[in-house]
């Protein structure tokens, strides 16, 4: 008898969604679908608003990644009044996108990811969470909860808070680092970066043990977009868009986000609100691609910083060249952090940081354009049309979770077709897909704008439709 099972919730993640897993009479795995099942519809309420206001409103899509949508927007209002932000907005913008991928990154891998294996795919659901974590290793857990500290006090001594900050606008940004702020971060950098060794090198050990993950957990060619500076080297905030593909190789470069609809299309289907875009020349949906930190360093030549220079050498190592497991995702988060202090380290030394010249202002002057920006969860895109008053008249945001959907689809597929057999759907297996979809560390609110939360429900019903086992536990 042919069964479904529903995993809903997916848990640890930020947001709703569920996990579809189809059986045939055999007991194999038929389907999978990763269903976002929150509504999108920001991008409709905007309409009518001022431009001005842009930043302030797309920040409140996620308290997780609000910086993302801040930084987005403000640069689209930068194109709308035609200005050059001074180079004070722009290295103090860079600053606190450096602090929003430390502390993302660090939420990530040590509160969300990190239970799965360092606990066990199989441990205890009510304890395989944070908590289980610092009662196995409180040290790892202190230590990853000061290094997310650390990124979320930089983001506050820009902006007055760690969420939601008014800070970046149109032209620039409203004011420059302290003193006091700059010395503090210099105080808390060396912690910071013993942390992340500890993280790198704590994992790396574990990549030995997990080759089944790495094997299966979303490991298939794919296409790969980011942004990349002048040279190749690894961006997080300006450049030109590149894609390359699964042998390394460069498929379109020096693309710019002006014309992404060339580029990129978004199909729709009727079991997801989530968007599925793609790489338009390919088609949908043969144009798959990732973005984020497992693209990000696919995509660029070099990081640019030292350290994290040497550690990318061994991660393409241990990759095998260019990676194409999802599971790498995890240890991707790890190199950017590094990445991130190093630059924050050298953004210390520079005296624009504390620059009170940190913005243009004018008033309309294009009434189209596109920004971009590098999230944490990958490439963030804000479309905004205006009348000549600044007035929005269209919005429209390709989120960096949407861009990987289809990636995340053919990721839980690959895991439920490679651990469930002979209708075995044991808890541990449920799991292990489940987990596949954090590899992507989705935010599922910022790609649907919604918000809530509820416990983690695994549905099996048989093909009369009656459920015919319940498993609950909370998120």
């Amino acid at each position: 008898m042919s069964k479904t099972i529903v995993i809903d919730p997916v848990t640890r993640i930020e947001g709703h969604a569920k996990i579809s897993v189809f059986l045939n009479d055999q007991g194999e795995v038929d389907d999978v679908r990763f269903h976002v099942v929150e509504y999108r519809g920001f991008e409709k309420f905007c309409e009518g608003r001022p431009m001005w206001e842009m930043a302030g409103i797309t920040a409140r899509i996620c308290g997780i990644c609000p910086v993302s949508h801040l930084l987005c927007a403000a640069k689209t209002g930068d194109k709308i009044l035609a200005v050059q932000v001074p180079p004070a907005g722009e290295k103090l913008r860079r600053l606190m996108n450096l602090g929003q991928i430390t502390q993302s990154h660090a939420l990530s891998f040590f509160h969300l990811s990190s239970p799965d294996f360092l606990l066990g795919w199989d441990s205890d659901p009510a304890q395989r969470n944070v908590f289980g974590l610092i009662a196995a290793d409180l040290d790892l857990a202190r230590a990853g909860i000061r290094l997310r500290q650390f990124g979320q006090t930089v983001i506050e001594l820009l902006g007055a808070k760690k969420i939601h900050a008014a800070w970046s606008v149109p032209g620039g940004v409203r004011s420059p680092l302290s003193e006091e702020g700059r010395q503090w971060i210099i105080d808390r950098l060396p912690e910071s970066k013993q942390t992340i060794y500890l993280a790198l090198n704590l994992f790396k050990g574990l990549l030995d043990k997990l080759t089944t993950e790495v094997e299966q957990f979303g490991k298939f060619p794919s296409l790969f977009m980011s942004l990349v500076g002048k040279q190749g080297e690894w961006e997080h905030y300006g450049g030109h868009l590149r894609f390359t593909d699964s042998e390394g190789h460069i498929v379109a470069d020096n693309l710019s986000e002006d014309n992404y609809r060339d580029f990129i299309g978004e199909s729709v289907e009727k079991w997801s609100y989530l968007k599925f875009p793609y790489y338009k020349p390919l088609g949908y949906p043969d144009g798959i691609y990732r973005v984020g930190p497992l693209a990000r360093l696919n995509v660029c030549s070099h990081i640019g910083t030292p350290e994290a220079n040497r550690e990318l050498t061994e991660y393409r190592q241990r990759a095998g060249g260019v990676a194409t497991s999802s599971f790498f995702y995890h240890y991707a988060r790890l190199l950017e952090i590094l990445a991130c202090l190093e630059a924050i380290e050298r953004l210390m030394d520079d005296p624009d940081i504390l620059s009170k010249n940190c913005r243009a202002k004018a008033g309309i002057n294009q009434l189209e354009a596109v920004g971009v920006s590098e999230a944490p969860r990958g490439t963030l895109f804000h479309h905004y049309n205006v009348d000549e008053n600044g007035l929005i008249q269209k919005v429209n945001l390709i989120i960096a979770t949407g861009n990987n959907n289809l990636a995340m689809n053919k990721t839980v597929a690959q895991i439920a077709k490679h651990y469930i057999h002979n209708h075995d759907v044991r808890e541990g297996f449920l799991n292990r897909v489940e987990a596949g979809i954090r590899c992507y560390d989705p935010c599922l609110s910022c790609s649907t704008h919604a918000i809530g939360q509820m416990p983690m429900q695994i549905e099996i019903i048989g093909a009369d439709g009656s459920v015919q086992r319940t498993l609950q536990r909370d998120p």
